[in-house]
């Protein structure tokens, strides 16, 4: 019965309206209907690839935060060794240089004119420097937090040696190799230690 009456509305509104209207009204109903199903089917659409995206993005992030933190384990674990080489490397070139400072101290003594002070300091002075700069130019092919290890050299420490050899050419008690090897030896563990912070800082 229904059916029947809601056929007989339709008749109705063609007769009083005509066929076209009736026709417009149809379709602008299911314009209507189609277009609020497909702005929800796209809203739907939508928030599923934002959630898609958004789990994807927090597995990317994790993934990156475990990376992050695997790098860093390599990394920390990788300083000790690197120090340990280098300090196994410098420690050679700062015992060569005991060994260099104590025959300059021996020739020195046996070869120049002691007595001139001045000129012996000033040469003393020199072939330090000539030393420092030998062993930096050896140190400028290792490479240490992306600098060469001639960086982490102090320029003041020409001054150190410089007064231990000055102090050993004009001790008041002589000659003395053993006692000049000591205080050579000494002097080269403090810029030993002086080079190691330096690393460090």
């Amino acid at each position: 019965m229904d059916g029947v009456n809601e056929t007989l509305q339709v008749a109705k509104g063609i007769s009083d309206y005509g066929i076209m209207i009736v026709i417009c009204a149809v379709f602008l109903v299911l314009a209507s209907g189609l277009m609020i199903a497909c702005f929800k089917w796209f809203k739907s659409v939508i928030e599923n690839i934002m959630n898609d995206y958004s789990d994807r993005l927090e597995r990317l992030q994790e993934t990156a935060n475990k990376s992050t933190e695997a790098m860093v384990d390599i990394a920390e674990g990788l300083i000790p060794e690197t120090q340990l080489r280098i300090k196994n490397i410098s420690g050679v070139f700062f015992d060569l240089a005991v060994e260099k400072v104590c025959r300059l101290i021996k020739k020195i003594r046996e070869e120049n004119h002691i007595a001139n002070t001045e000129a012996t300091k000033a040469k003393i002075r020199t072939l330090l420097h000539n030393i420092y700069e030998d062993r930096n130019s050896k140190f400028d092919s290792f490479r240490y937090r992306g600098k060469p290890l001639s960086q982490y050299c102090n320029s003041e420490w020409v001054e150190w040696v410089a007064k231990v050899m000055a102090d050993e050419l004009y001790n008041e008690a002589g000659p003395n190799n053993g006692r000049a090897y000591t205080n050579v030896k000494a002097m080269y563990e403090n810029i030993k230690l002086d080079f190691y912070h330096r690393l460090n800082n």
